[in-house]
């Protein structure tokens, strides 16, 4: 048995749709999109051990993003670039068989990056005492049955700081955490 790791498993299409659609109201922008590495750093600095990061991409209409393919190569990612027939969801297969195949390895921890509530049964499966498993997105966009798995929650932009600007969330806000000058600017 090797020494333990960590597997960031990131559902890029979840993230962007999310940023894009109920965050931003348009496409996001290249300097409004998560910075990849900081999330393998808080992964490696969350548990204290290597991690593996594993894209997943749709790649089901025959070309890839090649610059930013590129992009996570430079970065230790794993591309994962998935092509399917009709209306597959190739990234969501490819996710949950990945998940699956993990619940055999019990040296990995599991750090999924999604909101989505079709992960819920393959996370619940990985979640017990010999290894940790967590959820990373926005919260207050977080599948309630991905929460309900018993995982930690953390926050794309709060915990993980994968941002280089604020994002315009309206979420709630604990009292003991709230900074009127956030609001001052």
């Amino acid at each position: 048995m090797g020494a333990r790791r960590t597997y960031v498993l990131v559902d890029g299409e979840n993230i962007d749709a999310t940023l894009g659609n109920s965050l931003l109201g348009r496409r996001p922008a290249p300097e409004e999109r998560p910075r990849w590495e900081r999330v393998t750093h808080f992964a490696e600095q969350l548990w204290g051990q290597q991690v593996t990061g594993l894209f997943f991409l749709n790649a089901s209409s025959g070309s890839m993003p090649t610059a930013f393919v590129q992009a996570l190569l430079a970065l230790d990612y794993r591309p994962i670039p998935l092509a399917g027939e009709g209306d597959e969801k190739v990234v969501d297969i490819g996710v949950q068989r990945t998940l699956d195949a993990l619940v055999a390895h019990d040296d990995a921890d599991v750090l999924l990056i999604s909101h989505d509530a079709d992960f819920a049964e393959h996370v619940e499966r990985l979640v017990g005492p010999r290894r940790k498993v967590g959820v990373i997105g926005f919260r207050e966009f977080m599948s309630s049955h991905l929460v309900a798995t018993g995982c930690g929650v953390y926050d794309l932009e709060d915990d993980v700081a994968a941002f280089t600007m604020p994002l315009p969330r309206v979420r709630i806000i604990p009292l003991a955490e709230f900074d009127p000058e956030r609001f001052l600017l």
